[in-house]
């Protein structure tokens, strides 16, 4: 069975394809510049690369080209589009509906209704799964909520404390989110410790970022809640913030309600802070050079990981491990040290050695740590492919 994966950008497509009889990964390629008058369009098949430069409106057009790409007559590994057997996408906000489900009208109508509270995400999906109903009908399309994985969270740790009728009526709750990621932590960190009871921390951090307490490969509890917006401050987005700071900001500014939510999903997080950058690397250098503000920013966000860290490990009632991954979370040492740093006392010893010479899957706990510190770089796409299977079995 041949399961193409597609993760969806505001302007970007990026996808894998596996054969999942050995979970082979046969190609993979991004779009770039969705909407501009040219973008590009790169495959990697083998030993053979492809870049081409079209335009590419939309989404749909998007996964068409890298149809082309797959079934190219001398480097394709597809003699046609009818040979791959699904598309699986990585959602976001399915609201009322949180599962695998194959695209019907009703998927496309619950993720519509979660448009305000996932505006950069669900729009661009919906157009995509859209577009690919007409152009190929006769294919399945799969959507892989990421708030899945975080429907085994007990009640308690889901719920706000608003009036019931509103959480009921409107749905609004915590759902979480990076579920592919997480799920994939869950899995492969039982295997490499060799038990699939063990209470693992999986700190995604990159552009976005979110931790989830595992126990026994499930979730039970994260740090999003009703919208990616929310948790650890993310690259531009705001993270957790007060909102009856909202009228006061609406007042002093001028601005209407859609315009400070817009400013504080672009402009805020460690963006906002930092004044400069959202981006790790750029802070770190900026710091180094004496910014105050890049400083600032990169204190809050280790802080506030530590924050979360410290609930978690209290909801589990211990850690056998702490993972590290996304982009952060794997190329970021000085994160990682400075997260675990002074923790002695609950059991987590770094080796900065080892931390330094991280590569790969590899721990970098000392060896009188009780808790196990891991980097296991993630793979969402191989996650969504396996829940396209299940889907398709059934």
């Amino acid at each position: 069975m041949l399961v193409l994966v597609a993760n969806l950008g505001s302007t970007s497509f990026k996808y894998r394809l596996f054969d999942m009889t050995d979970e082979r990964c046969l190609a993979r390629g991004a779009v770039e510049r969705i909407g501009e008058s040219e973008s590009k369009c790169v495959a990697e098949i083998g030993d053979w690369s492809d870049e081409r430069t079209m335009p590419v409106p939309d989404h749909g057009v998007a996964v068409s080209a890298c149809l082309e790409q797959l079934t190219d007559p001398q480097h394709g590994v597809l003699r046609d589009a009818s040979q791959v057997s699904a598309i699986g996408f990585k959602a976001v906000h399915g609201g009322r509906l949180s599962g695998v489900f194959v695209v019907d009208d009703d998927v496309l109508d619950a993720m519509a209704e979660m448009n305000t509270a996932a505006p950069a995400h669900n729009p661009p999906y919906i157009a995509a799964m859209q577009s690919l109903r007409e152009r190929l009908p006769g294919l399945p399309l799969v959507a892989a909520f990421e708030t899945d994985f975080h429907r085994s969270i007990p009640e308690s740790r889901r719920e706000y404390a608003i009036p019931r009728a509103w959480a009921d009526e409107f749905h609004i709750r915590k759902y979480g989110f990076h579920g592919a990621s997480h799920r994939y932590i869950a899995t492969r960190s039982a295997e490499l410790l060799g038990r699939v009871d063990a209470r693992v921390i999986s700190c995604h951090l990159g552009g976005s970022s979110s931790l989830t307490a595992i126990d026994s490969e499930k979730s039970v509890m994260t740090t999003m809640g009703m919208t990616p917006q929310t948790g650890l401050p993310q690259n531009n987005r705001v993270g957790d913030f007060d909102p009856f700071a909202l009228p006061l900001i609406i007042e002093r500014t001028g601005m209407s309600l859609d315009e400070v939510l817009a400013h504080l999903a672009s402009h805020g997080g460690l963006l906002g802070l930092s004044g400069s950058s959202g981006d790790i690397r750029d802070l770190e250098q900026a710091a180094d050079r004496g910014d105050s503000g890049s400083q600032l920013a990169l204190d809050v966000f280790v802080q506030e990981i530590r924050r979360h860290l410290g609930g978690m490990l209290v909801a589990l009632g211990g850690a056998d491990a702490i993972v590290f991954t996304g982009g952060i979370g794997e190329k970021g040492k000085r994160i990682r040290a400075a997260v675990c740093q002074g923790l002695e006392e609950l059991g987590i010893v770094i080796d900065p050695e080892a931390n330094e010479a991280v590569h790969g899957e590899s721990t970098f706990h000392a060896a009188d740590s009780r808790i196990e510190l891991w980097v296991i770089p993630t793979n969402e796409e191989i996650i969504v492919a396996r829940q396209c299977v299940d889907v398709l079995q059934r």
